[in-house]
């Protein structure tokens, strides 16, 4: 398998790098303008439209002088679009590109003051799918077709630097403790329940996706690799408008993810609301191998098992809000929201303990049906004032959620003899019911200084508490004894004050954003003791700062070339399960258990960035981590133990490019690839671990405008193994392709869309660095799947800008439900 991953490697380099060579070869047009008139800091939105249908092409950048260039257009007839707050919209006469015409100067644009009427000329553009600002990346998820019926998490799967592993772990730029936030707000979930979650919410009722290596100090510093900013569709524009989504999907088996989305204002008042339904069918056969050595390093035993994990999920979301207009400075706002994800799952397990020799010692057959119910009531109340005319705002958030889980499951194990009779057999019952309370209030200022500037503060105090119950019961015929050994009950309470600074300005060729956040952490921990453990508790209080640096030096005054540097440290605190102390069991020869001496990881993180024409940036980063928190795995006797645990030093640095280039008028490729060192340096479990190694991975997607109403995409990626704490993957590639048809004069959509075409994204690898023993696994995963969806939009009405509301933004990403 590792052999043959290297060849679709080369296929996509090769495309990938062929496609520039063609753009860079073509005759490039170019079409220069400059706008007159203009008061000091009005910078207006100029934007390139294909004349013949007035669709938007790309945007461009005005210089404070008012001067713009359009480069690398293909010959062709084109419209300038010039928009700015209190002046008419322009629209050029037509300009053509032609041979001999390729580089064009148009006469002096003076804009003619006056009410911008948003309700003019339609320009029926697409998005572009990434965006960057001085301290995010945006990806637009409506901009490819192959996110059209998928979940949230196939989403972040496709977004550039964004890695989901088997167990729903998400990684940014190959560093792991992403926190993953909702409209603002965090989601206080761990991995896995957080990976059921994503799975239950539609793409389409994403607007966008925020990628922050480095937030600003406006947000909390949770999160070692950054933070992921999900934000969910929400139009005030006047009058009734909204989106319908419905889709099915079918590889193995079916899968459906449809949502509502519906806004309604009048006057003073503004309603919205979303809804959507999903079901998620889906299995993973699961391969695991371990090898076990005497004290000499000779081969002594091992261990071979397939599980065969069948999954079926459904999931409801629920979000109606309310916006109150008082007059124009001040607004009211209410947000309540609320999921239910049932799950079942049924693991089948055949297992074989080997000698020295691998002939079978002992056969293992084991079955495990589960049933899960995950559910979340949340209430936001927001205030906005706008205190003058000059900026200055006052704003405030208040957050209540809530989450409860109810999870029972049964394992049944069945032990024979390497000739087929039966030794022994066991049942073991569970019920593990949690709860989570979490409480928040934030309050946000921002003050213009003089010069331009910008100043902005605030604070923000959180308050956490779970509890988790977990009881195991031994199970002979019709009687149930209580097993205490398993049973448990983990009690965890935190809070967290916190206080920012921020100032931000911009100048003529240089931006500048620094920002500090000073954050109070308080937790209480409690294990509730039975006849066979003891009782237990910890207490931990600190206080840490965290700084934040950005800036942006603009070249020349076209803005053709622009360097850009980022800094940042940051915080991943444990989530709240994970410092549980109970032992859980997989299976027989799988142990899962907590850790309470988890402590908290610090993160410093350092960018810079070169960015060309706008559309291809390169950046060099740099970043190391202490304590970081990451899976380990441990040997005792006969069983596998797996916990999160705390790795010495973490190092990443390398590379990584992300381009758009208009290859023909009727081609666009979007290309990502990183080329990134991991190292680890720690003690595990005795073991020493001091290892770096080198991965590559490349992502280009292709978009074909086949006509007005037909459009195609073919995308890929290739990913070479990749280090990950005590864990080595395999290579693993994938392609997908997409068609979309425009129905309804563009209000309509109907859009095909098939993942890993030629079924190659099978995740495995190694486990290394245990003592007298090592493993491997390889799993194959539903990942074929091919998808139908029809969405339609209508809408009515002027646009304004969408209000953001939350103040819990970073407690939810740590919620485990698993």
């Amino acid at each position: 398998m590792r052999n043959k991953s290297l060849k679709p490697a080369g296929i996509l380099l090769t495309l990938a790098f062929s496609f520039i060579f063609q753009a860079a070869m073509a005759q490039p047009g170019n079409i220069k303008g400059q706008i007159t008139g203009l008061r000091e800091g009005e910078t207006p939105v100029v934007n390139l439209l294909k004349a013949s249908d007035s669709s938007f092409l790309k945007a461009g950048i005005c210089d404070a002088g008012g001067k713009f260039e359009f480069e690398l257009l293909r010959d062709g007839t084109y419209l300038i679009s010039i928009t700015h707050v209190g002046y008419q919209k322009y629209i050029s006469t037509p300009v053509s590109v032609t041979n001999g015409h390729y580089s064009i100067q148009l006469p002096e644009i003076t804009l003619q003051p006056g009410q911008v009427e948003l309700q003019g000329v339609q320009v029926s553009g697409k998005k572009q799918f990434v965006q960057r600002k001085i301290d995010r990346v945006v990806i637009n998820p409506d901009a490819l077709i192959g996110n059209a019926g998928t979940s949230a998490l196939e989403v972040l799967e496709k977004s550039p630097g964004i890695l989901v592993d088997i167990n729903g772990n998400i990684s940014l730029k190959g560093k792991p403790g992403v926190v993953v936030f909702i409209d603002d707000k965090p989601t206080y979930m761990a991995a896995a329940d957080l990976s059921n979650y994503l799975r239950s919410l539609p793409a389409g009722s994403i607007e966008s996706v925020e990628i922050m290596t480095n937030p600003p100090a406006r947000y909390d510093a949770a999160g070692n690799a950054g933070i992921i900013n999900i934000k969910l569709k929400k139009n005030i524009a006047r009058g009734v408008n909204g989106g319908l989504s419905l889709s099915y999907g079918q590889g193995r088996y079916l899968r459906t993810n449809n949502s509502f989305n519906i806004n309604y204002r009048v006057n003073k008042v503004n309603l919205f609301s979303n809804i959507s339904w999903n079901r998620n069918n889906s299995y993973q056969d699961l391969r695991i191998n371990r090898y076990y050595y005497a004290a000499d390093g000779s081969y002594s035993s091992g261990f071979t098992q397939n599980s065969y994990i069948r999954r079926a999920q459904s999931g409801q979301t629920a979000r109606v809000g309310v916006d109150y207009y008082m007059n124009k400075q001040i607004t009211l706002g209410a947000v309540v929201a609320g999921f239910i994800n049932p799950a079942s799952g049924e693991v089948t397990n055949s297992a074989k303990v080997l000698d020295a020799t691998n002939n079978p010692v002992s056969l293992v057959a084991a079955y495990n049906p589960s049933d899960k119910k995950w559910k979340n009531g949340s209430i936001n109340l927001n205030y906005a004032h706008k205190l003058d005319a000059k900026g200055r705002e006052l704003s405030a958030n208040a957050d209540y959620i809530h989450y409860t889980s109810t999870y029972t499951q049964r394992l049944e194990n069945s032990n024979y003899a390497p000739d087929g009779s039966l030794q022994s057999s066991s049942t073991l019952a569970s019920t593990l019911p949690a709860t989570i309370s979490i409480q928040t209030i934030k309050t946000d200022y921002t003050h213009p200084l003089a010069g331009g500037g910008k100043a902005d503060a605030g604070f923000k105090s959180s308050f956490v508490q779970t509890d988790n119950t977990a009881s195991f019961f031994d199970v002979a015929g019709n009687n149930s004894t209580p097993n205490y050994d398993f049973s448990n009950r983990f009690r965890y309470k935190e809070n967290i004050n916190a206080a920012y600074l921020n100032y931000a300005k911009d100048w003529k060729k240089i931006s500048v954003q620094l920002g500090l956040r000073l954050e109070n952490t308080n937790i209480r921990g409690n294990q509730l003791g039975n006849s066979v453990i003891k009782d237990s508790s910890f207490t931990r209080h600190y206080t840490s700062l965290f700084p934040t640096l950005y800036l942006a030096y603009r070249i020349d005054s076209l803005q053709k070339h622009q360097l850009g540097f980022s800094f940042g440290r940051r915080i991943n605190r444990p989530n709240y399960q994970d410092m549980n102390p109970f032992t859980y069991p997989l299976d027989r020869y799988t142990y899962y258990a907590g850790n309470p001496f988890l402590q908290p990881t610090f993160s410093y993180n350092f960018e810079i960035s070169y960015t060309y024409k706008n559309f291809l940036t390169t950046t060099i980063e740099y970043g190391f981590a202490d304590n970081l928190i990451q899976e380990t795995n441990e040997q005792r006797g006969t069983i596998f133990y797996s916990r999160p645990g705390n790795f010495g030093r973490q190092t990443a640095w390398g590379i990584d490019v992300n381009g758009t280039f208009q290859l023909r008028k009727w081609w666009i490729l979007q290309l990502y690839s990183e080329f990134k060192n991991l190292g680890y340096k720690s003690l595990v479990y005795g073991q020493e671990l001091n290892e770096d190694r080198w991965y590559w991975y490349i992502g280009p997607t292709n978009q074909f405008i086949l006509s007005k109403t037909l459009s195609a995409e073919l995308a890929g990626s290739y990913q070479t193994r990749i280090l990950v704490g005590q864990f080595l993957t395999i290579p693993v590639w994938q392609m997908r392709a997409g068609l979309s048809y425009r129905l309804f004069k563009g209000k309509g959509s109907v859009k095909l869309a098939i993942t890993d075409l030629f079924y190659t994204n099978q995740p495995g690898g190694d486990i290394r660095n245990i003592a007298r023993s090592k493993a491997d696994w390889l799993s194959h995963l539903d990942s074929r799947v091919g998808t139908l969806t029809f969405t339609y939009r209508f809408n009515k009405g002027k646009s304004l800008n969408a209000r953001q509301s939350g103040a819990s933004d970073t407690e939810k990403g740590r919620i485990k439900t698993n």
